[in-house]
């Protein structure tokens, strides 16, 4: 619930209070008085002689705007002199039905609210930057360690939701000054949570507290984020779109914050581990998988906060409301800067997605052709070969899972699925194949006169085997 301390003129008392009994609000009336004399440097909102008024109105949380909005219209300046704040409960005679009445309405908040839970997610700049730094700490050694638990606590108190978010309200609002310093913050953010992640990376790889020589794609929470692709497009759009959404509500951001977290931290630790172990590709195709989240999560937002509010962006004292032509001038070239960006980002994520989706179609085409009913594409999965995100060559790993293992695959499978895919996406490919083998067998239950015996047996065995093909040439196949 909410609390509303407004000021009433004397001019404005009965308009005020018909405006709240039409909509069964009850409410207490305060007195305004103050001590005399006055001390000159307190500049109070009456005078000795003002008949003003204040109103202590409890409403639900979602009641606020509505409020607000009736008073304006009984000629109220609630521009003056309002506070809100919250509360537990009100025991009213019509505090049940106002609670029925709002509770089923989606209200989002007013822009003065919006702006201070907006403001209120933001940390000074020290602690925000110390934060960054101990959460991409802790996300790298979960990548090294190839713990999901770990990496999960990184995003828990990772401050990232913050920045994000308030880039957005300022955008509303039109509050460049908010909205340069929120972008200032993620881009700084990031870029130390790199940085942290390359020298604990560095300092662990120097005194040897993880192997010196580190297959970093091998790492299953790293091999996810190699590449900008569809997947993490729809998370960082549904993130944003999620912090939108909540924060023009009165519910809690934590969870929403963690998520935000989860679609930047780990791949920034993961751009930092993959420069610390030689392996810039890695490194480039998860700085480009960090790039297009970041967009994805601000634009998402934007769009949601645009969408529920519709504020006028080039109105007086909008967004886009300049007070020179040098002002017009700056503001629009930081946002041809920031469109470059976003275009490239955007269009290498389209190429890789689309390579990604004929890898995939090949991948189970060729499998299905093959004619061995024990093979099953569980996931196919990409990464770029040079630094070149829109014209270079890709390595697609395939995995197959194998239920018949006493019968060998064949083994031009590799070489089809690089051919295939490399004739439709004019790429050169390099197709990994690896075969997780399992081996099922259950025993009959059958009549014993031992009833201890009467019992079914599950045992199995695994074993993975990898195909490697450049181009469709055969290097490697082991079994």
């Amino acid at each position: 619930m909410r609390v509303l301390y407004v000021r009433v003129p004397e001019g404005c008392r009965d308009a005020a209070a018909g405006a709240l009994s039409e909509l069964e609000i009850e409410f207490a009336v305060l007195g305004t008085a103050f001590p005399d004399p006055v001390s000159e440097e307190v500049t109070p909102v009456t005078e000795p002689d003002d008949e003003a008024i204040l109103l202590q109105i409890p409403i639900p949380a979602d009641a606020v705007g509505p409020v607000l909005e009736a008073l304006e219209d009984a000629g109220v300046d609630v521009e003056r002199y309002t506070v809100v704040t919250s509360g537990e409960t009100a025991m009213t005679s019509t505090w049940d039905a106002l609670m029925s009445r709002y509770a089923r309405d989606f209200d989002p908040l007013p822009m003065t609210e919006l702006r201070s839970k907006a403001m209120n997610l933001s940390q000074d700049p020290g602690s925000y930057y110390v934060l960054m730094v101990l959460s991409a700490l802790i996300a790298t050694t979960g990548l090294l360690a190839d713990s999901p638990a770990i990496v999960v606590g990184s995003m828990v108190i990772a401050p990232v939701v913050g920045p994000v978010l308030t880039a957005s309200v300022g955008g509303i609002l039109g509050d460049r000054r908010m909205v340069l310093d929120s972008v200032r913050m993620q881009a700084l953010g990031l870029v130390v949570a790199v940085l942290a992640a390359t020298g604990l990376g560095f300092v662990l790889q120097t005194f040897r507290l993880v192997p010196p020589v580190l297959d970093v794609g091998s790492i299953e929470l790293i091999g996810v984020r190699l590449a900008p692709n569809a997947l993490a497009l729809i998370v960082g759009l549904a993130s944003g779109a999620a912090g939108g959404i909540g924060l023009t509500t009165k519910g809690p951001m934590s969870l929403i914050g963690v998520m935000i977290a989860a679609a930047l931290i780990p791949t920034a630790a993961a751009t930092g581990v993959g420069f610390v172990w030689n392996e810039p590709l890695v490194g480039i195709g998860t700085l480009a998988l960090l790039l297009v989240t970041v967009v994805a999560i601000n634009l998402a937002s934007f769009g949601v906060l645009w969408t529920l509010y519709r504020p006028n962006l080039t109105g007086d004292g909008a967004l886009l409301d300049f007070r020179s032509v040098r002002e017009a001038a700056l503001v629009f070239g930081a946002l041809v800067v920031l469109a470059i960006v976003v275009v490239a980002t955007v269009g290498a994520t389209a190429g890789q997605i689309a390579f990604e989706r004929t890898a995939n179609d090949v991948a189970h085409e060729v499998i299905e052709e093959s004619g061995h009913e024990d093979l099953t594409v569980v996931a196919v999965r990409s990464e770029y070969d040079d630094p070149s995100p829109f014209t270079g060559p890709r390595t697609v790993t395939v995995s197959v899972s194998d239920t018949d293992p006493v019968t060998a695959p064949p083994d031009d499978l590799a070489s089809e699925i690089a051919d295939e895919t490399a004739s439709r996406t004019d790429r050169s490919v390099t197709v990994r194949l690896r075969f997780v083998e399992y081996q099922e067998t259950t025993t009959s239950t059958h009549a014993r006169s031992d009833p201890l015996e009467d019992r079914s047996v599950d045992s199995g065995w695994m074993t993975v085997r990898s195909a490697t093909m450049f181009g469709g040439d055969p290097l490697a196949t082991g079994n």
